[in-house]
């Protein structure tokens, strides 16, 4: 009788690294002038098809290989890359930022590939920046990336340690702060009428907004869904919230 393989270990990078797999999140790294990179793992065939930086480690290692460096089932494409963190934004420079696009504030949202496809969605939709809690919130990983299909290498987002303090700020930049609530009476279309750039606070699936949080908002609002449907996850009302803020202008 044959014996049973053995579990696949997942390789865990050492600390303070992030590791990066798939086409786009490592495509767009390579690409980041901001990012340091540390060392690329490649098969061959992924290897030809990219232009390296001077001085980037490259190791050319199989499928199997790329496979033990990162969780189970995640889709490496046969691309790893070790970077180091980003520094990350200020939250004075995203305020002070010149153009029209909304500023997405998340309460909350622990998720990683909810946050990455926020990120994804608020760089389509051309947002100022992300704005999220030090404690309360994802920091860098490859799932982070993989969801955010390169907006982590563009997209501002800056780590504050007090979100109530940083919605004062933004509405001291001149921001209308709006809270996405469910049992908001006002739709977010109505919400949105005149001309002030918008700060959209999102809190976690769920629990929503907490009390704190809510009360440095200008108001509430909701989207108008379905009623035979609760609640959307986080990242789809995100992406529904940013383009009715780029649809009104």
């Amino acid at each position: 009788m044959s014996r049973p393989h053995p579990a696949r270990r997942h390789a865990a990078p050492p600390p303070r690294t992030v590791r990066l797999y798939g086409r786009h999140a490592v495509i767009s790294a390579l690409l980041n002038p901001e990012r340091t990179l540390l060392k690329l793992r490649a098969t061959h065939e992924s290897l030809s098809s990219l232009s390296l930086k001077s001085g980037v480690p490259v190791e050319i290692a199989g499928p199997a290989d790329l496979a033990r460096l990162v969780p189970d089932g995640a889709p490496h494409q046969g691309l790893v890359l070790d970077v180091e963190p980003l520094d990350g934004a200020h939250l004075e420079d995203l305020l002070a930022a010149p153009g029209s696009g909304p500023l997405v504030i998340l309460d909350g949202v622990t998720d990683p590939q909810n946050v990455g496809a926020i990120l994804r969605s608020a760089l389509a939709f051309g947002a100022a920046g992300l704005v999220t809690q030090d404690r309360n919130a994802p920091g860098e990983s490859g799932a982070l990336a993989k969801a955010a299909a390169g907006a982590l290498e563009v997209l501002p987002w800056a780590r504050v340690v007090n979100l109530s303090r940083a919605l004062d700020q933004a509405a001291e930049a001149g921001f209308w702060r709006i809270g996405l609530a469910g049992e908001a009476r006002r739709t977010l279309a109505e919400a949105l009428t005149g001309t002030r750039r918008v700060a959209l606070v999102l809190g976690a699936e769920g629990e929503g907004l907490r009390p704190g949080v809510a009360q440095h908002t200008d108001e509430l609002a909701r989207l108008p869904i379905d009623r035979r449907m609760e609640s959307l996850n986080v990242s789809v009302a995100a992406g529904v919230a940013l383009y009715a803020c780029t649809a009104r202008v």
